[in-house]
C-alpha cells in the first residue's frame, strides 16, 4: 500500500445503499415464497439516543421490504416481563431477528436479556454462543459493527492476507470480534487498549487500523503508516458539538491510503448489517 496525497474515502452511505438493494431483492424473493423477513425491536425506557437508533433501524427495515415489530415499554418494566416477551418472540414464526436496544434500565441485567434471545434470532450477534460461533468461524451472526467494518475493508479491494492489522479497543461488541474476523482473513492482528504502552509504536506498523475506543483523536497523523487503511468506529463530539470519530480525520487523511469518515462511515453500515443478518436468518428458516 502506497501513500497518497489524500486518502480515498470509504463511503459507508454508498456501500450501505448497495447492500440494502441486495437485501430488498432477497426480501422480495422470500416474500414471494410466503416468508416475509421480520425483525422485532424492543425499547425499554426513554433514552433519547436509543430512540433515534431504533427509529433509524425501523425505517431501514421498511425501506428494504422487511416486516418490523416495534415494542416500547416504560422504564419500570419488570425484568421477568421482558424475558417472557423475548421467549414468546423466540417461538414466533413471523419473527427472524430480535433486537433489544441498549442501554437498559439499571434493574434489568443486559447479559440475562441477551442470553434469553434464541441464537437463531440473535441478529445483533451479542450472545455468548454467537461470540463462540465468530471465534470458531461457525455459521452464525457476526456483530453488526465489526461485520460492517469488514465489508468496508473488502470494498477497497486490498487483500488482508499477511497484512498487519491493529485494533484499538477490546470491547465484546467491537474490538474482540473485529480482531477475530481480521484473523479469519489471514491478517496478523494486534489488539491495543487503555493499558497498552506506546500505542504509536504498534499503529505505525499497521497496514490496517481500526479505532474503536470512543475517545477523540486517539489516532493522529504521526501514528499512521503511509497508505494504511483506517477504519474509524468512534462516535464523539468535538468542541463545537459536531459528531466526530476517534481519528484526527483531517490529519490522518493526508497519510492514509483509505479512511472512513464520521459521520457517513461505519454508522450506516452497522444498521445495514443488521438487515443482512435478519435476511440471512429468514433464508435459513425458508431453506433458501
Amino acid at each position: 500500500m502506497t501513500a497518497s496525497a489524500s486518502a480515498q474515502l470509504i463511503d459507508g452511505i454508498a456501500l450501505s445503499r448497495q447492500l440494502r438493494a441486495d437485501v430488498a431483492q432477497r426480501a422480495a424473493q422470500l416474500t414471494a415464497r410466503g416468508v416475509r423477513p421480520g425483525l422485532a425491536v424492543i425499547l425499554v425506557g426513554e433514552d433519547p439516543g436509543s430512540q433515534v437508533y431504533v427509529r433509524n433501524k425501523i425505517r431501514a427495515c421498511q425501506e428494504s421490504g422487511l416486516h418490523s415489530v416495534f415494542e416500547k415499554y416504560d422504564a419500570d418494566l419488570p425484568e421477568e416481563t421482558l424475558l417472557a416477551r423475548i421467549r414468546a418472540l423466540n417461538v414466533d414464526p413471523t419473527i427472524h431477528g430480535i433486537l433489544v436496544q441498549m442501554p437498559l434500565p439499571k434493574h434489568i441485567d443486559p447479559h440475562k436479556v441477551i442470553e434469553t434471545i434464541a441464537t437463531s434470532k440473535d441478529v445483533d450477534g451479542y450472545s455468548t454462543l454467537s461470540a463462540g460461533q465468530v471465534m470458531t468461524n461457525a455459521p452464525g451472526f457476526s456483530p453488526c459493527t465489526p461485520y460492517g467494518c469488514m465489508k468496508m475493508i473488502a470494498s477497497t479491494g486490498v487483500s488482508l492476507r499477511g497484512k498487519h492489522a491493529v485494533v484499538i479497543g477490546r470491547s465484546n461488541t467491537v474490538g474482540k470480534p473485529m480482531a477475530l474476523m481480521l484473523l479469519q482473513q489471514n491478517a496478523t492482528v494486534t489488539i491495543c487498549h487503555s493499558a497498552t504502552a506506546d500505542l504509536k509504536s504498534h499503529t505505525l506498523q499497521a497496514d490496517v487500523v481500526v479505532a474503536a475506543v470512543g475517545r477523540r483523536n486517539v489516532l493522529t497523523a504521526d501514528m499512521v503508516k503511509p497508505g494504511a487503511i483506517v477504519i474509524d468506529v468512534g462516535m464523539n463530539h468535538n468542541d463545537e458539538g459536531k459528531l466526530c470519530g476517534d481519528v484526527d480525520f483531517a490529519g490522518v487523511r493526508q497519510v492514509a491510503g483509505y479512511i472512513t469518515p464520521v459521520p457517513g462511515g461505519v454508522g450506516p453500515m452497522t444498521i445495514t448489517m443488521l438487515l443482512v443478518n435478519t435476511i440471512e436468518s429468514a433464508e435459513r428458516v425458508a431453506g433458501a
